[in-house]
């Protein structure tokens, strides 16, 4: 049983008839003792709050500790996640360019290949022109001779004849067709 600082006020003493106790004494040093068990009592009261007020606290940041630890945890796999998603996408973007880049070399390959075909052929068109013109010509030359030939002996004597013009050569850069 607990001992309150009333119980030790109330507290009675039987006095004996021959060497008892002074009861001033004992009622002074009883006042005393429950004055120092209140004030103990009192202090007790107050840290007994005090504790209860820090248990409450000390759960309270327990509690933010855990969510911390929790949004700490969400946010490093939400950072990694998205880490991951960048790396692909950006592999994503890179096999796109590059796949891009081996079309276009390709179709720029595919247009070389076509020019130089085309310009073949208009290198062998232009010889087979050169060739038809210079056997037209060629015709033409020799039909003037047999016929200047006969005509030379009929034409009339007043008349002077002017040689032709000399016929370009077939490399020559400067003819026009």
């Amino acid at each position: 049983m607990r001992i309150t600082p009333i119980d030790i006020q109330q507290q009675h003493f039987k006095s004996k008839m021959l060497g008892g106790y002074d009861q001033e004494e004992v009622d002074r040093f009883l006042e005393q003792v429950a004055e120092e068990l209140e004030i103990l009592t009192v202090d007790a009261q107050q840290l007994r709050d005090e504790l209860s007020r820090t248990k409450l606290a000390l759960e309270d940041l327990q509690n933010r500790e855990a969510t911390l630890k929790e949004t700490l945890l969400t946010t490093q796999r939400m950072t990694d996640d998205l880490k991951a998603n960048a790396r692909h996408e950006a592999e994503l973007i890179t096999a796109n360019a590059q796949l891009r880049a081996e079309q276009l070399l390709l179709q720029t390959e595919d247009r070389r290949q076509k020019m130089i075909t085309e310009i073949q052929s208009l290198r062998r068109e232009k010889v087979a022109f050169e060739t038809n013109l210079r056997m037209a010509i060629e015709s033409h030359l020799r039909l003037l001779d047999v016929g200047f030939d006969a005509s030379y002996h009929e034409a009339p004597k007043s008349a002077p004849l002017t040689p032709a013009p000399p016929l370009p050569d077939a490399d020559d850069d400067s003819f026009s067709y």
